[in-house]
């Protein structure tokens, strides 16, 4: 692969904070990093999404539409089920941005069901569960000396096996989720002190 392709990585991080009338405020903090194969970073962007929400896709549609890059020929996601069981559609998110999603986890699981019906039930949990059973296979690709897991929409098995491959130069994580991670956990611990300083005032008085 070229070193100029570009990918771009979401990753999120989510902290819940109480503000002074003890109502919670469960957002989740999503960043994303434009980084070209020669892990040269190339842009930063953030959004968030709703804990336990409905939301995720939307909002990744909605980050990537905001940055703005036709540059980016990749779009890689962290996880299938971002803050707290957010399931993402990555079919309506490759259509509507119109380039092939990637889906990138790293620990081999035995699928979300069990977690989804412990956490949901009527409603909430079958339009959870029917947007988890539409997501693609997810395979085994090994990286490095590492294996991760992958579901990708856009692309055949072994081509997303390239991408990923390529973008991952060590260890096991492709280089726009690690950055992507750092920002969001950056974003999410600036939103978190913004909240501080808001609910504990920022003037000083004086006698």
């Amino acid at each position: 692969m070229k070193p100029g392709v570009r990918a771009l990585g979401i990753a999120e991080s989510y902290s819940e904070q109480s503000d002074r009338t003890s109502t919670s405020t469960n957002t989740s903090t999503l960043a994303g990093a434009v980084v070209r194969a020669s892990r040269v970073v190339d842009g930063l962007t953030f959004g968030s999404c709703t804990v336990g929400g409905t939301d995720a896709t939307d909002a990744v549609v909605s980050l990537v539409s905001d940055l703005g890059r036709e540059d980016v020929r990749y779009v890689l996601l962290g996880a299938v089920a971002p803050a707290w069981y957010n399931v993402v559609d990555l079919t309506t998110i490759a259509r509507q941005i119109d380039r092939p999603v990637l889906a990138v986890t790293f620990e081999a699981s035995d699928g979300l069901e069990s977690g989804l019906r412990d956490a949901f039930s009527g409603e909430a949990l079958e339009r959870r569960l029917d947007r988890y059973r539409e997501l693609p296979p997810r395979r085994a690709v090994p990286v490095n000396d590492e294996t991760v897991y992958v579901r990708a929409v856009g692309l055949a098995d072994d081509e997303a096996a390239a991408v990923v491959r390529a973008f991952t130069p060590e260890g096991g994580r492709p280089e726009p989720l690690r950055v992507a991670r750092f920002a969001a956990r950056a974003g999410d611990a600036y939103v978190r002190g913004s909240r501080d300083r808001a609910g504990t005032g920022s003037e000083t008085e004086t006698d």
